[in-house]
C-alpha cells in the first residue's frame, strides 16, 4: 500500500515535466500548452485558468516538450524550443540546435496551431464564412396603421490573398388605412457579389455583380456587371479602407405605369436601356473597441453613353455585439438616380435599425 502511494506521488510530481513552461521577468511561472505567439504577444493554455496571453518581451525564459514551429531570423524550423539568456535554441532533429535572438522571433505556433493555418490558407469553398442577418420589424395599430419588415445579409469569407463578399438587403413598408394612396410605402431588394484578389500587398484585382430593384420607381431590375483595380489604403486590424476603379455594363428595364390623376392620366411606356460606365468608390470597416463595428461605402457610376447621367450609392452600417451571437444594428442608405422615370424621385433614402444575429464557419 505503501509503495502504491509513493509511485502514485512521484507520479503526480512528475506531470509538470511534461508541460510547457514560461517564466516571466517578474517571477511569474506558468505551466501548461504554447499555443503561439506573433512575436509580440503569446498563448499559453493552462489548466487552471484557459488561454493566457502575455507580452513576448516580459518572458524570461520558456520550456516546450514537445515540437513548435518558430520563425527564427527570417527561417523556419521545427523543434522544441527553450531559451538561453536572450536567445530561443530550437533543437530541430536534422539541423540540430538552431539558435537565435529571441527579438528575432516572428511566428510560433503548436503542431495543431500549424495544421490550422495551413487551411486557412486553402480553405473550402464552404469554409472561412463569417457574416449576419439584420432583421427590424414595426407595426402600428390605432391611429395609425403601418408596417414596416428590413432584413439584411452579408457574408464575407476571406483568404490569404483574396476575398469574397455576398450581400442583399430588403425594405417593404405598408400604410393599411383603406384611404391611403399609394398602400405600398416601400418595396425594394437589392443584392450583389464582390471577389477581390490580391497581385501586390496593396494592390488587387476585382469583379463585382450588383442587382436592383424598387417598385415605387417603376424599376424592375437593374444589373450591374463591372471590374476593375483597387488599392488597400489602410489594411489593419481595426481599420480597412480599399479605393477602387473600373469599368462597368449596366442594363436596366423600366415597367410601363399611369401617372394620377386617373382619368386623364399620362401613360408612361415601359423601358429598357443599357449603359456603358465607370466605377468609383471606397469600402471603409473600423472596429471601435471590442464590441462594435462601423462600415460605410460610396460608389459613383458615370454614364459613358449619355455624358452628364449618372448613379451614386451610400451606405453606412454599426453593429454592436450583446453577446456572442447577437448585436444590435443600425444603417442608412442612399441610392441616388440622376435620370429616374417621369412622376419619380432621383433619391431612395433608407434608415433601418433592429437586431443583427452573426454567424462564423
Amino acid at each position: 500500500m505503501y509503495k502504491k502511494f509513493l509511485v502514485g506521488l512521484l507520479l503526480l510530481s512528475a506531470i509538470p515535466a511534461f508541460a510547457d513552461q514560461v517564466v516571466l521577468k517578474n517571477g511569474d511561472r506558468l505551466t501548461g500548452s504554447i499555443i503561439k505567439s506573433d512575436g509580440k504577444v503569446l498563448v499559453i493554455k493552462t489548466d487552471y485558468a484557459g488561454d493566457v496571453t502575455v507580452k513576448f518581451d516580459a518572458i524570461q525564459s520558456m520550456t516546450s516538450t514537445g515540437d513548435l514551429n518558430v520563425s527564427l531570423e527570417g527561417k523556419t524550423v521545427v523543434g522544441p524550443v527553450t531559451t538561453n539568456g536572450d536567445d530561443v535554441v530550437v533543437s530541430t532533429k536534422t539541423a540540430g540546435p538552431v539558435e537565435g535572438p529571441k527579438s528575432s522571433v516572428t511566428m510560433l505556433r503548436s503542431p495543431a496551431e500549424q495544421v490550422a493555418y495551413e487551411k486557412s490558407l486553402h480553405p473550402g469553398l464552404l469554409e472561412g464564412w463569417k457574416g449576419g442577418v439584420n432583421l427590424g420589424l414595426a407595426v402600428t395599430r390605432g391611429n395609425s396603421e403601418t408596417k414596416n419588415l428590413n432584413i439584411a445579409f452579408n457574408a464575407l469569407r476571406t483568404g490569404f490573398h483574396d476575398k469574397l463578399t455576398l450581400y442583399t438587403n430588403s425594405v417593404y413598408a405598408t400604410n393599411d388605412v383603406p384611404t391611403a394612396s399609394p398602400h405600398t410605402t416601400a418595396n425594394t431588394i437589392g443584392g450583389g457579389a464582390r471577389y477581390d484578389r490580391d497581385f501586390a500587398p496593396r494592390g488587387f484585382g476585382f469583379v463585382n455583380g450588383d442587382f436592383y430593384h424598387d417598385a415605387l420607381q417603376y424599376l424592375d431590375l437593374r444589373s450591374t456587371l463591372g471590374g476593375g483595380i483597387g488599392w488597400h489604403a489602410i489594411k489593419s486590424d481595426p481599420t480597412t479602407l480599399d479605393l477602387l476603379a473600373g469599368v462597368n455594363y449596366t442594363h436596366e428595364s423600366y415597367s410601363a405605369y399611369t401617372l394620377p390623376p386617373i382619368p386623364p392620366g399620362t401613360s408612361e411606356p415601359a423601358v429598357t436601356r443599357s449603359l456603358a460606365g465607370l466605377t468609383l468608390g471606397d469600402a471603409f470597416t473600423h472596429k471601435v473597441g471590442k464590441g462594435t463595428v462601423i462600415t460605410q461605402n460610396f460608389f459613383f457610376y458615370p454614364d459613358l453613353t449619355q455624358t452628364g447621367q449618372y448613379r451614386g450609392t451610400f451606405n453606412f452600417a454599426t453593429v454592436t455585439k450583446l453577446n456572442k451571437w447577437l448585436g444590435w444594428q443600425n444603417s442608412f442608405a442612399d441610392i441616388y438616380v440622376s435620370n429616374p422615370p417621369p412622376g419619380t424621385k432621383q433619391n431612395d433614402l433608407q434608415l433601418a435599425t433592429g437586431l443583427n444575429f452573426s454567424f462564423t464557419h
